[in-house]
This record gives C-alpha cells, structure tokens and sequence, in this order.
C-alpha cells in the first residue's frame, strides 16, 4: 500500500493534538482528516471511506469505546486507541470494543508510525496458499479475505482473518503466542499476549457452536493456541 493512497481519521477533543497529528501524518504522505467528537467521527465515517482510525478513548459525549463498537458494526476499518491510561484492563477493553491496536499518550512520532503499519499490514496470501480452507464446517477464503461456517459468513475485522488464516495454515500446530502476534501485527510485536486473548475470545464468539467448549481454536497452556483440524 502506498502511502499517499491511505486516509487516516484523528478523532480527539484537544486541538493540539489534532494539528500535530496531522502535520506529522501528512509529512509521511497520508490523507488526513480530524473530528472532534465520537458522534462528528461517525458522521464523517458514514460520509467517507478511511482506512485508519486513530481514536481517542476519553471523548465527550459518545466515548472512544462506544465509537468503536458502533464502528464495527459496519466496518472493518483499521483502528488505533490513544489513552493516557496504561492499565491491562484498559487495553483488554479497547480491543474487546473492537480496536486493532493501542497506544498510550505521550507516545513518540517512530511509535505511532509503527502501530499504523502493524494496524495496515494485512496478510497477502501467495498463489500456492490462496486455495480456500475447508476445516469441518468452516470454510476460509484467503483470496477475497472470506469467512464462513455452516455456510453462512462471518464478517470479521481485518486482524481477526489474518489470525484465524494463520492458524489454519498450520492445522494441528501448537502456535506460540510471539509467533502469531509478529506473524499477524509486525515483528514489532512478541509480549502482547493479552491481544491474542481477546482476539482468540473473539474468534470463538463467531465461529464456534458452544464458545466456552472451543472445537476449533484451542488454548495450548504456556505455549499459544492450535486451530484443530482433526
């Protein structure tokens, strides 16, 4: 992807940091746009396509979380979280509202260029593996980055397909946990283990029958997950 094609959303409620956004972010050849609330965000979504949200989580009015889920109820738009909050906890509830990726404030120029390549990178399969995956009743095609199980799709974000592809990639694999996050955010990634947790929970949730009884992604302990094909 070139730059210069990318458009990136700020959304936060101080103007600062709205101007140095986009002036760093359109020195690197994006096309930048900001709002100042969840609510102008989503109007703006509505009325244009993005390919990066940068989305401040302690908003007025409609907060940063509520946003994002209302974001992915129609959209599997990259999104990144701004919070001045470092906690677990915090992290766990951006990306169980649906975010890609999180970053906390002050956060360096190098970082956040980083996080939105890792949020942009999506997996191109090859000509040798863009063959669809038939694991049971689940159905994965790499070539139009489809889903489906019992033939019905499943409309998943761009991270959760590339995790789910990978995976499946490697049937009957134990897939530790720094091998999938670098494989699918970046070789910048290896420690975020709480990012395979919610994204793995969030898997379950829409392709497995009985989620709390997983038939397919399955936790390997202290080791990562296996997606069982047998």
């Amino acid at each position: 992807m070139e730059n210069q094609k990318l458009s990136i959303l700020v959304v936060d409620d101080e103007p600062q940091i709205r101007r140095v956004m986009r002036v760093t972010l359109s020195a690197q050849g994006y096309f930048v746009s900001d709002a100042r609330t969840g609510e102008e965000a989503l109007e703006k979504i509505r009325a244009e396509k993005y390919d990066l949200i940068l989305l401040d989580m302690n908003l007025p009015g409609l907060d940063g979380l509520a946003a994002c889920r209302e974001i992915r109820d129609s959209s599997d738009v990259a999104i990144i979280m701004l919070t001045v909050k470092n906690t677990e906890k915090d992290k766990v509830n951006a990306l169980d509202a649906g975010a890609d990726d999180y970053i906390t404030k002050p956060f360096s120029t190098p970082e956040l260029l980083a996080r939105i390549r890792a949020a942009l990178r999506r997996s191109s399969p090859s000509s040798e593996d863009s063959t669809p995956i038939l694991i049971g009743d689940l159905e994965i095609n790499p070539k139009i980055r489809r889903t489906s199980v019992r033939g019905k799709e499943v409309r998943l974000t761009p991270k959760e397909f590339d995790l789910l592809f990978f995976m499946a990639s490697r049937p009957n694999e134990p897939i530790p946990h720094g091998l999938l996050l670098q494989s699918v955010w970046g070789p910048d990634y290896g420690n975020e283990v709480e990012y395979l947790r919610v994204f793995i929970n969030q898997l379950r949730k829409k392709i497995e029958k009985d989620p709390s009884k997983p038939k397919y992604l399955l936790t390997e302990p202290w080791i990562g997950y296996r997606l069982n094909a047998s």
